[in-house]
């Protein structure tokens, strides 16, 4: 018996059509065969069973179904050998046990067992909304959907890969076509069913898997730096009078636009922490005082924490915890108190500070409240991010953050709007999942957790140039959550408001050329001024055999030079801070233009490269100001404007097991590479990052 259920295993890829009667297996099953020019296989029952009611007037009964699914198993075996590289099964086992237990509350073991031990490489799932059509086999055109949840239940319970098909015929087929030649690159790319389900779910496409994987296998080419950009090259400087010049231009012309406030504070503070969870880790208590620790680990950063801890805006909150939990907390010595101190304020079942978005965390204290940075984020929208009275802020959160940052923002918000007589508009956003990375072990094999599941990463900060594409807006103002300070608000005002002025400026030049390059009267000398235009202003330069372009060819290549998204970056004197910076780049083609680039995409190794990059005078504090529409006032799609081989490959490690993922070109560099950029040099005091918590202690985030 168990020997005629037994499944023939072979090479050949098998999707198994599987659903209620009715839903349109047999059609799909047929169309699919001839697309991919292959055998499908009818279902056995319904030859059978017609042919016992044409001869004997009897239906089904219990006793068939073993035999039902012997024929079933003998027809899909015979086909494996007609089968190219598919074969599309109108039915299987699982249906002929799901039916058994509806109609009889039973399955015979021998059929229960094989249509377990079944494998399909996808079981397509089809809906029951496609219309009923009656014939002399099917009798249940009632509680359809019932019907599909309990089919549904059986995938699950024997953990069957399966996607649910939906839609009319040629929907259903359109579909199923794009998910089989899926899933057939994803076996190529050495993914099971199961992994080529979740990416779906994910909605990843396989497309750019591919592309990550070639990046992690072959390696990403390094950035080839031509020089730093530097004022009067690249980096321009204006005056505090001219500075305020273009803010007041932006204060007159302001009115007519909508303008956004974007803060990417997705990303928890564990790097902020890191030194005090790294001395959590590996202090010995006990054993050794802090001060060993200290001079073991050649920690520079403990001792600063420590002596100034009572400065820190959140001292009092965790010291009312950290009493809570030890009464004697007074009475105990100073590295015992220390010790608790960090350790009440990192602890999952405590304050848990490093887990929590860098947002939602006590940043400054003022005289009567403890402010944070969304707070201060609040503030500043109000004061250079609002036009007739209103101001929009949109923050990126992660999922599970985003109930703290709303019960910040209804507390403040109000405080805020009044004090300011300015109404504030929140707005949220997460990052895609569908912008997640696979990761892949050293042996370049999908890299899987203890449970067989594949690990994902998120694709770093340039997956958020997704959700600033989605922003409906003419002007947008990118500042990172932890950028703020409690000090200074006019002359933070002041320069975020010269950008956007600037911004404006050229936007209004460029939008008036691309208004010119479309009118067919254009003049030769207003060509050759905008090509001075491109080159003295915009740092780009046309082709070198631009001159013996047609007019028309001269037209199309500056439009297409100009009509693009443009971005105002803010700039700082270099003093030392890590990350990115502004320089002029080269690429394959040896065009240079102005990009921010990471030290990470910088080759060091190359003496050349590494001199040019010490030579950097500024640092990029992402203070931007972006325009994001045309000239027409369509927005853009900023996915036309990403270098996507200016990725990063990052090396990390899960349960002891190393790893390779690939993160997505950075949002202020390889994710905006492509757009217009003009570079402004701003003051420092305008750049106040939180990358450690002892930044918090320096004099623009400590009160007056």
């Amino acid at each position: 018996m168990e020997e005629n259920l037994k499944q023939l295993q072979s090479e050949i890829l098998k999707i198994a059509l599987y659903g209620p009667e009715s839903t349109g297996k047999t059609t799909l099953s047929q169309q699919l065969a001839s697309e991919f020019n292959t055998v499908w296989i009818p279902e056995f029952a319904r030859d059978y069973l017609q042919e016992k009611w044409e001869t004997k007037k009897e239906i089904c009964t219990e006793e068939d179904l073993l035999p039902i699914a012997i024929g079933q198993t003998k027809l899909e075996n015979e086909a494996l050998q007609k089968a190219n590289s598919i074969l599309f099964c109108d039915t299987n086992l699982l249906v002929t046990k799901v039916f058994s237990d509806l109609y009889y509350n039973h399955c015979h073991p021998s059929l229960e067992k094989a249509a377990k031990k079944h494998k399909y490489d996808l079981f397509f799932l089809t809906d029951v909304d496609v219309p009923w059509e009656a014939d002399d086999l099917r009798d249940r055109p009632e509680d359809r959907q019932k019907t599909l949840d309990f089919f549904e239940e059986a995938l699950n319970h024997y953990n069957k890969p399966y996607l649910k098909l939906s839609g009319n015929q040629e929907e259903r087929k359109s579909k199923a076509v794009t998910i089989i030649n899926q899933l057939i690159k994803a076996k190529q790319l050495g993914f099971s069913s199961y992994d080529f389900i979740e990416m779906y779910h994910r909605k990843i496409d396989i497309d750019t898997v591919e592309n990550q994987i070639n990046y992690l296998k072959k390696g990403i080419q390094k950035t080839v730096l031509d020089r730093p950009a530097i004022i009067n090259d690249g980096i321009l400087k204006f005056t505090k009078e001219e500075s305020q010049f273009f803010s007041d231009f932006f204060d007159e012309n302001k009115t007519k636009l909508r303008l956004k406030k974007f803060v990417p504070a997705s990303g928890a503070a564990s790097r902020m922490f890191k030194f005090l969870s790294e001395f959590i880790n590996d202090f010995k208590f006990g054993e050794e005082s802090i001060n060993a620790y200290i001079n073991r680990k050649e920690d520079k950063n403990l001792p600063v924490f420590l002596v100034a801890k009572e400065k820190f805006s959140f001292h009092s909150e965790v010291i009312r915890k950290v009493k809570s939990i030890h009464p004697n907390y007074d009475e105990l010595d100073k590295d015992t108190r220390d010790y608790w101190f960090i350790k009440t304020m990192l602890s999952k079942d405590h304050l848990d500070f490093a887990n929590k978005p860098k947002g939602v965390l006590p940043f400054h204290k003022y005289k009567h409240h403890i402010a944070t940075a969304i707070e201060e984020h609040l503030n500043e929208s109000a004061h250079y991010a609002s036009s007739n009275k209103k101001a929009f802020i949109h923050f990126t959160v992660s999922k599970e953050h985003q109930k703290s940052f709303e019960t910040i923002v209804q507390k403040t918000k109000p405080i805020i709007e009044e004090k300011t007589k300015t109404t504030i508009d929140v707005r949220y956003s997460f990052q895609n999942e569908s912008t997640d990375v696979v990761a892949l072990d050293l042996n370049n094999n999908p890299f899987k957790d203890e449970n067989d599941k594949l690990v994902f990463r998120p694709g770093g900060h340039g997956a958020l140039i997704e959700n600033l594409n989605n922003l409906d807006a003419d002007v947008v103002f990118i500042k990172n959550i932890d950028n703020v300070i409690q000090n200074h608000i006019e002359t933070i005002t002041l320069y975020k408001k010269a950008l956007a002025g600037i911004l404006l400026q050229y936007q209004s030049t460029i939008f008036n050329y691309l208004k010119a390059l479309h009118n067919e009267t254009i003049s030769k000398e207003l060509i050759d001024e905008i090509v001075l235009f491109l080159r003295e202003k915009l740092n780009i330069e046309v082709l070198e055999d631009f001159h013996k372009y047609t007019k028309e060819s001269k037209i199309e290549n500056l439009i297409t030079a100009l009509n693009r998204p443009i971005r105002v970056c803010g700039m700082v004197k270099n003093e030392g801070e890590p990350g990115g910076g502004p320089f002029w780049v080269q690429d394959k083609k040896g065009n240079v233009f102005l990009q921010i680039i990471e030290s990470s995409q910088i080759d060091f190794k190359d003496e050349f490269q590494a001199k040019i990059a010490q030579n950097a005078t500024h640092f990029n504090p992402v203070d931007i100001v972006c325009g994001l529409k045309d000239f027409r006032g369509n927005p853009f799609n900023l996915a036309h404007y990403i270098d996507k081989n200016s990725g990063f490959i990052v090396e990390k490690n899960k349960n002891g097991k190393p790893y390779k993922a690939y993160e997505l070109p950075g949002l202020w560099n390889g994710a905006m590479a492509k757009w217009l950029t003009i570079f402004v040099e701003v003051p420092l005091i305008t750049f106040n990052p939180v990358k450690t918590v002892n930044d918090l202690l320096k004099p623009a985030h400590q009160p007056d």
